[in-house]
Parts: structure tokens; sequence; C-alpha cells
């Protein structure tokens, strides 16, 4: 071997090497940002949830126009549409769970 060829070689061994640890790290980092977004929509969930509950109990007779009531629906509220500018994230998700939710309504195992 000359030397030329024992010096592309090398490179081509770090290259292959690199390469390797970029495609781990990369499927690592996307795996992360999968379980974040699948969490945030929970999160998001249970928020509207909240929300909802809330303003049921708000408008019922005996604690509509409950100032304190009104303040944590607004706080609800508002803290709801500050978690839906991360909406994009938790989306990367929202068609995976949708496809889940229908193969067990349908009992469809494929």
């Amino acid at each position: 071997m000359t030397r030329l060829e024992i010096v592309l070689s090398a490179i081509l061994v770090v290259s292959v090497i690199l390469n390797i640890g970029l495609f781990i790290y990369t499927r690592a980092v996307v795996i992360r940002l999968l379980a974040i977004a699948d969490e945030l929509w929970d999160l998001q969930q249970m928020i509207d949830s909240f929300a909802e509950h809330l303003n049921q109990v708000y408008e019922l007779e005996m604690f509509y126009g409950d100032q304190t009531l009104e303040n944590l629906l607004n706080h609800a509220n508002s803290f709801n549409e500050q978690l839906e500018t991360f909406e994009h994230i938790y989306t990367l998700t929202e068609e995976e769970n949708d496809n889940t939710e229908t193969k067990a309504t349908t009992g469809d195992e494929t």
C-alpha cells in the first residue's frame, strides 16, 4: 500500500465512524423529541379537560359570577392559550395517536 492509500483508508475509517456516531446521536435526539411531543400532547389534553370542567362549574347557578372562579377560569384559559404555542411540537405525535386510536376502535392489529 502506498502512503496515499493508507491516508485515504484512515480518512474513510474516521468518516464512517463519525457518520455512525452522528446517526446514533440523531436517532436519540428524534426519540427524545417525540417523547416530549407526546408528553406535551397529554398535557394539552389535561389542560383542555380542566378548563372545560372549570367552565362547567363556573356556569352552575351556585357559582355563577364568583370572582375567584372567574379569575381561575381566565387563568386556565390563558394557560391553555400559551400552551397552544407549542402545538407544532405536540402535533408531531398526534397523527400517530390518531392511528393508534383508530386501530383500537376497529380492532385492527396490523
